[in-house]
């Protein structure tokens, strides 16, 4: 792309309402990284390391604490509706002073109480991350639905996931060593075909990148994607269409000369996958991606954020805090697209 492609896709942004930008909203002060938020509507939620889950009915304007839970660690949080909603955490044995080893809590009042979800299967050591899919069906000649979620980890593995098929009634767990050593994001794009984030070994010194499909309903998974580079991991990954996805790559090298910071983009429904620079620089690690169409999305990193206007073929820099874990973007409104994004801070997407 030209100086002058780019300054014009800018420039018409403004003219038609953008560019969108990203506010800093009035939350706790947390010392470290804020790993993930969801919003239905006007309420929002999002948790964090130290057993807390806030809880906004505003658009974020005002939070309040509606949990803390000491010895948890929060990592992930999925809301199917305002009611019913489901934490993750990370388990024992990785993060200090963290003693819960239950993997999964649920609400079904909104977040007001919260009750430690029985699965049955393996044991499952920490979810870093969930999804749900509302499956349309005819039932007695109405239409109805189904609701699958599933839960992915860990960060440092065990690899394994918690699958439920009726809105969260009853769980299944199922060990995912077979196709990875580390899992830490997942997109169900239909109730069969979906994608994780992971890693290749436990071992960072030996570990790759990987992206795993599946398209059988979660029950198997494939490789369609894995980096040449050790020290790497996927993170984190966004289809703003069935079409088109991307994924943030982490790299732990401690060579800091091997500073290129890489995204992975599929155009074709994540059967292929193509590595695409970022940023050259070494400090940069990737957390966050999200997108508001095929084309413009915003990726966080340790220190900055990035945004661009061209499917990630070039990258400016915005501030989306220190360490942007999660970037969630409701495209429902093509016009209007709502989102959050938690790290350090927690932000929130909105129109010039």
């Amino acid at each position: 792309m030209t100086r002058f492609t780019f300054l014009f896709l800018c420039l018409s942004g403004f003219a038609f309402g953008q560019p969108y930008q990203w506010t800093k909203l009035d939350t706790e002060a947390f010392r470290g990284k804020q790993d993930d938020i969801y919003f239905i509507g006007d309420e929002a939620w999002y948790i964090n390391g130290i057993g807390r889950i806030f809880h906004s009915a505003d658009n974020g304007k005002s939070w309040e604490m509606q949990l803390e839970k000491t010895g948890t660690f929060f990592r992930c949080i999925n809301f199917i509706d305002s009611l019913n909603g489901f934490a993750g955490t990370i388990g024992t044995d990785y993060f200090p002073n963290v003693q819960d080893t239950v993997p999964l809590y649920r609400t079904i009042d909104g977040g007001k109480s919260w009750q430690a979800v029985e699965y049955s299967g393996p044991t499952v050591k920490g979810l870093c991350a969930m999804d749900h899919f509302k499956e349309a069906y005819i039932n007695h000649g109405e239409l109805s639905y189904k609701t699958h979620i599933y839960g992915v980890g860990r960060v440092g593995s065990p690899a394994f996931m918690m699958e439920s098929h009726d809105a969260g009634a009853t769980w299944t767990s199922r060990d995912m060593s077979p196709y990875c050593s580390m899992l830490f994001d997942i997109k169900m794009l239909s109730a069969k075909v979906g994608f994780a984030c992971a890693a290749s070994s436990y071992d960072l010194r030996q570990s790759h990148a990987v992206v795993l499909k599946t398209e059988d309903g979660a029950k198997t998974w494939k490789v369609v994607y894995e980096s040449e580079r050790p020290f790497e991991t996927t993170w984190k990954l966004d289809f703003p269409s069935d079409s088109i996805g991307y994924a943030t790559i982490q790299s732990y090298n401690p060579d800091t000369t091997v500073s290129m910071q890489r995204i992975v983009k599929t155009t074709d429904g994540g059967n292929s996958w193509q590595e695409m620079d970022l940023v050259d620089d070494y400090r940069l690690r990737e957390f966050g991606i999200g997108f508001i169409d095929d084309q413009h999305g915003f990726v966080g990193t340790t220190r900055t954020g990035f945004e661009t206007l061209d499917g990630g073929h070039s990258w400016h820099k915005i501030d989306l805090g220190y360490a942007c874990n999660k970037i969630r973007i409701d495209r429902s409104d093509a016009q209007k697209p709502k989102g959050y994004a938690i790290g350090v801070s927690v932000l929130r997407l909105g129109g010039k």
